[in-house]
């Protein structure tokens, strides 16, 4: 089924998983693999929380062991793809330059001092709320973690298909040229059939998902105006960037649902 191969297209695009199977480069299999977002970071997301969940549950080991092989198994899933949009977007928008410039910036494949800092920064700060987390785990928290990569895929999809393309080229281009505005009608169905499960399997989690859901639509709307102001639209980067921030935004979320509302 072409859903299927699409499917394959974004594990082979936005993950280090090796997939030994080639995927057409068409329209028809790229618009396939928009629809997948969503799914391929819920299925990140799954395996997040197992990880937690196997640390915490099944070895000695401490909170810290837990939160970091997590954290590390987000770089390694990802292959740090996403780490590199951040980066490249941190170089260009510390530059302080106009939009073509800030273009510029992030076809270069040097990094600057300013995405070194805004990395270190990223990833010091995911640590500390998976770890916080960690401390405070409970059982509804493992559906929570899954959800984040589910959220932060979806506004990957949006992003690409309304906000316009800052560039003719570029792989953000390419895929979404593909789409087209019906492309990501499945999406809501997604949204709705977790929140079916939630409500079937872990009732208590209901409030937490609505916080996340809506702290995802709040840097939704920010980023895609953003975009286009210090941009002048998507890129592949912008788009990394925009998942690496959505993320670290859903964290620091749980992390305070941990912190006032579960203890």
């Amino acid at each position: 089924m072409k859903i299927i191969k699409g499917f394959i297209m974004a594990v082979q695009f936005f993950t280090s998983i090796p997939i030994p199977y080639e995927v057409p480069m068409d329209r028809v299999h790229i618009e396939k693999a928009i629809k997948t977002f969503p799914i391929l970071g819920l299925l990140q997301g799954i395996f997040y929380a197992f990880v937690m969940f196997a640390i915490s549950a099944w070895t000695p080991l401490s909170p810290l062991a837990a939160a970091f092989f997590v954290w590390l198994s987000m770089i390694v899933i990802t292959g740090g793809l996403h780490l590199d949009g951040w980066m490249d977007a941190s170089d260009a928008y510390f530059s302080y330059r106009d939009q073509a410039r800030r273009l510029e910036i992030m076809k270069d494949s040097r990094v600057g001092a300013f995405g070194v800092l805004s990395v270190l920064v990223l990833l010091s700060a995911k640590f500390l709320f998976i770890y916080e987390i960690a401390e405070r785990l409970y059982e509804g928290s493992y559906a929570l973690i899954a959800f984040i990569p589910f959220l932060s895929k979806s506004v990957m999809g949006i992003l690409l298909i309304n906000v316009k393309a800052a560039k003719e080229e570029g792989l953000g281009t390419l895929f979404k040229n593909a789409a087209s505005k019906y492309t990501l009608w499945n999406y809501p169905i997604y949204v709705l059939l977790l929140f079916g499960m939630f409500v079937a399997v872990w009732p208590e989690v209901l409030s937490g998902a609505f916080l996340l859901l809506l702290a995802g639509l709040v840097f939704l709307m920010v980023a895609a105006r953003k975009a286009v102001k210090w941009f002048g639209g998507i890129t592949g980067d912008v788009l990394g960037a925009s998942v690496e921030g959505v993320e670290i935004v859903l964290w620091m979320t749980l992390w305070l649902w941990h912190y006032f509302v579960t203890v």
